[in-house]
């Protein structure tokens, strides 16, 4: 591989011509960055889930007390 001016981590790939990024330190970052999003997104997911059931038990507990004269 023949390393690209001006770039401490670019280099050509001499069959293909392909530019590739050896910056592990970079790309391990964006992994975890990745991950994180996944993470958040599940979180997310999850509460949206809980907030749906705590709604379905909320619109049933009014019903119930609605048939029993309560309110």
């Amino acid at each position: 591989m023949i390393r690209v001016e001006g770039h401490k981590n670019l280099y050509r790939d001499e069959k293909s011509g392909a530019i590739i990024n050896c910056d592990t330190t970079a790309y391990n970052n964006h992994i975890n960055m990745l991950q994180q999003k996944e993470l958040q997104k599940s979180e997310i997911d999850r509460m949206k889930s809980d907030i749906e059931e705590i709604k379905s038990l909320l619109k049933e507990l009014v019903k119930e007390k609605h048939s029993w004269g309560l309110i």
